[in-house]
């Protein structure tokens, strides 16, 4: 296993879109995971190419580790990302976070900590904001870590979301 001193984290390119399809693929709802939604490559490259998106990836000798998703442009978002603005506090400049994924091998060394350094760096002073199902402890956990707080909550079809900004 490799150490946190083998991981590179850099910005994402579309030579990692494989390496990035399949890290989120694994880990997404569909097989059993806890990531939102479904990753084909398809959706993949265009999360890549978004407009103003950032991304930012951990890679080792064994491939993609992590990755880091990010964007200050808001139009055109998923029902659940439009949920999420609406929850956040009118007028107050943020930036997109997410979705955020290491591998499970990787867990627990410090990666999502560098991947929002890499982040952050190129945002400033605007607030990042994210939204975490209620019920999936472990990113709650992981994101209070990284000094994050619960600002607001909305549901959707049922299903509460917590909003989470630093």
């Amino acid at each position: 296993m490799p150490t946190p001193d083998n991981y590179l984290v850099r910005q994402a390119t579309t030579h990692d879109l494989a390496g990035i399809t399949a890290l989120l693929q694994e880990n997404a709802a569909g097989n059993g995971g806890a990531l939102n939604g479904d990753f084909p490559a398809e959706k993949v490259a265009g999360m890549l190419n978004h407009p103003g998106a950032i991304v930012a990836v951990a890679q080792c000798a064994a491939g993609i580790a992590g990755v880091l998703f990010s964007t200050s442009s808001f139009r055109q978002g998923p029902e659940v990302v439009n949920a999420m603005l609406r929850a956040w506090p009118p007028g107050k400049q943020c930036w997109i976070y997410g979705p955020a994924c290491i591998s499970t091998r990787a867990r627990g060394q410090g990666l999502l900590l560098r991947l929002y350094d890499e982040l952050r760096s190129h945002y400033g002073t605007k607030a990042p904001v994210l939204f975490i199902q209620a019920d999936n402890r472990r990113s709650i956990q992981a994101h209070e870590r990284l000094g994050m707080t619960q600002v607001a909550q909305f549901y959707i079809n049922n299903v509460h979301f917590l909003v989470y900004s630093h």
